[in-house]
């Protein structure tokens, strides 16, 4: 069953083209990883298909009932506590106060967040437990998609790697599909079942490569291996690169 279904997106800013015709599909359960070059639009995409902006043109179809988001910042209320950020959906959906603590603390232990963290306001946390607290905030609702927009880019290697396992336990466990925006094709690797290459000449989608690694087997050493086949020998790959010519790790 397909969870997200965008047939012939298009959008433009001012003018300037940034999607054209995009097809895509994400399946019940399944993590998909968006990549392409910086500047093709691949933020515009989550966001048109999050229902954050509309498409100029196209259709956007999702058959999921709930969807959380998490971006690139940890965006927290600085004013409420880690465990008030994370009940905040659950408080706009209307839910009594001794319920919302439940599922946001059953959310909180989803992401291993400790449990004297949860009263401690943004300003209080390290980068890792804000973001640990954003990704237990758009766990909260019981999501059956998560859209995932470059959430580890400022995070260093380290740190990187448990947010990736995190979402990968999480996702194991509550069985949510996703779409995962990275410049990082390692990090595609690791998080996604099925990547794909948005062309860097706006036209949609350039194609795609299912991971062929078992999630057991994804080490950093299978992984790097993944990565520089797919970069110097899979022609699909060949445009990965930001506006100055590098190579995206």
């Amino acid at each position: 069953m397909t969870a997200l279904s965008l047939d012939g997106v298009s959008h433009a800013y001012f003018g300037r083209t940034v999607l054209e015709r995009v097809k895509l599909d994400v399946r019940e359960g399944e993590i998909v990883a968006l990549v392409g070059p910086s500047g093709c639009g691949k933020s515009t995409l989550i966001h048109i298909a999050a229902r954050l902006i509309e498409p100029l043109r196209g259709r956007v179809t999702r058959t999921y009932a709930r969807h959380g988001m998490i971006f690139q910042e940890p965006r927290l209320m600085p004013w409420a506590t880690a465990e008030d950020n994370i009940a905040f959906p659950l408080r706009l959906a209307g839910l009594r106060g001794a319920e919302r603590r439940r599922r946001a603390r059953h959310a909180a232990d989803l992401v291993s967040l400790d449990p004297s963290d949860l009263s401690k306001y943004p300003i209080e946390l390290s980068g890792g437990m804000r973001q640990r607290t954003a990704i237990a905030r758009a766990l909260v609702v019981e999501p059956d998609f998560v859209f995932f927009d470059e959430p580890f880019t400022a995070l260093d290697v380290a740190l990187k790697r448990q947010m990736q396992d995190l979402v990968i336990a999480a996702a194991r466990q509550t069985r949510f599909a996703g779409l995962f925006v990275t410049h990082d094709l390692a990090e595609a690797v690791r998080v996604s079942d099925r990547i794909l290459v948005i062309d860097e000449r706006v036209r949609g989608i350039a194609g795609e490569r299912f991971i062929s690694l078992p999630e057991s087997a994804r080490d950093d050493d299978a992984v790097f291996a993944t990565v520089q086949a797919y970069l110097k020998e899979d022609p699909l790959f060949a445009h990965i690169y930001d506006r100055e010519g590098r190579s995206i790790p």
